[in-house]
């Protein structure tokens, strides 16, 4: 994640703590020392929408194998032990989980701060009162274009009434809640439509995904934006960060799952804001780039962990069989988990020559592998020129 409006204007918030942290630099097993990993965890693969670019295809069936509600405790009891920091509960559409409530509370308990990733359709006021009840940290509610065209995206007509609904239900009590967008090209032209909804609603938080050629969204590699695209879009999400703070309006933004974002942002306020750029400089070597498989972990519905849930292909264990700690800490047993600890020497092409590898780390291997075959080979959506990156 790139903090933009923390990197612009200095906003304070809690996942500074864990992104710009020192000693999170290099860090194998945690993202600061003393703790384990952020752990993304599909708690249910069943879903009430069908979005096109759904990284784990999911579908309204019930999937065979999922944890049980006590596998899911000790699981949560293992992620405590290991000193996680955060517990992001995503699907599918975890709120479908029936146990979801009694696994919030358990976490709560613990003191593994808890967050949600939903689709913010089943976000009635009673539903955003239990999410609020048990001390869900965070939630944020997905939204890929405005009316017609996020249905589009999520496969039925009106949610886009119904994710706003949930939005409104969670701030009318004061549940801390965001905003996830994911540009492409159909939404592309969506964006400042976007940040017109978050102002005028008073969204505190927003994060823009980039997309990741993964399940579903694997057929969409020809419909991601172009270069050029990307560089505007992070034109008008720097420009909305400081349009923002200077109207008194406090959101925090972010862009996620493209580092070159960091080093775009970076470049800009060089030529712009020569002292401001330092600082920036001192928190991008802080961030330590891409750190999926170092600092960021996905367990699935059925207990398999993995680098990142975009990466589901590549498995290391399963909690059912082993507990968390040990299949994240043992590099003996898996190339792909010792090679992301560690990745640069085997990082290949544009990558491997890039004057910003220490603060970007290599960007998204999923990409790379979708699009070349090759877990090492350079992201493709890296928007940098040539002239940019040093070669």
């Amino acid at each position: 994640m790139i903090g933009v409006s923390k990197l612009l204007v200095g906003s304070e918030n809690y996942g500074d703590r864990l992104r710009y942290a020192s000693g999170s630099h290099g860090q194998r097993n945690g993202a600061v020392e003393g703790y384990g990993p952020v752990v993304a965890w599909n708690v249910s693969r069943t879903c009430n929408l069908h979005c096109i670019h759904c990284y784990s295809d999911s579908d309204e069936i019930d999937y065979p194998g999922e944890l049980t509600t006590q596998e899911a405790i000790k699981f949560i009891d293992e992620l405590a032990d290991f000193n996680v920091p955060v517990l992001l509960l995503s699907g599918g559409e975890p709120l479908m989980r029936p146990d979801i409530f009694e696994l919030v509370a358990h976490a709560s308990k613990r003191n593994v701060r808890v967050t949600f990733s939903t689709n913010g359709t089943l976000i009635t006021p009673d539903v955003a009162k239990e999410i609020k009840k048990y001390g869900v940290g965070y939630v944020g509610i997905s939204l890929d274009g405005i009316g017609e065209n996020n249905d589009k995206f999520r496969g039925k007509k009106g949610a886009f009434e119904e994710a706003l609904n949930g939005i409104r239900n969670c701030l009318a009590i004061d549940q801390r809640v965001g905003l996830r967008f994911t540009i492409n090209k159909h939404n592309f032209n969506d964006l400042e439509n976007i940040f017109n909804l978050i102002e005028e609603e008073k969204i505190p938080r927003v994060c823009f995904y980039h997309l990741v050629y993964s399940g579903r969204g694997g057929s969409m590699m020809e419909e991601d934006m172009t270069r050029q695209e990307a560089r505007e879009a992070m034109d008008l999400i720097m420009a909305k960060s400081v349009e923002f703070h200077k109207k008194g309006f406090d959101c925090e933004i972010l862009t996620v799952d493209n580092h070159a974002d960091i080093v775009y942002l970076y470049l800009k306020m060089k030529d712009k804001d020569p002292v401001l750029a330092e600082k920036i400089w001192k928190l991008m070597q802080l961030n330590g780039g891409n750190r999926s498989g170092i600092a960021f972990a996905n367990v699935d519905s059925q207990g398999f962990v993995h680098p990142d849930q975009f990466t589901q292909n590549h498995t290391f264990g399963n909690v059912k069989e082993r507990p968390f700690k040990e299949i994240w800490s043992d590099t003996s047993s898996n190339p792909i988990l010792a090679g992301l600890k560690d990745r640069k020497p085997l990082l290949k092409g544009r990558c491997a020559k890039c004057k910003w590898l220490n603060v970007c780390n290599g960007n998204f291997r999923a990409r790379a592998e979708a699009v070349t075959g090759d877990f090492w080979e350079s992201d493709p959506a890296c928007y940098l020129t040539d002239e940019e990156i040093g070669l």
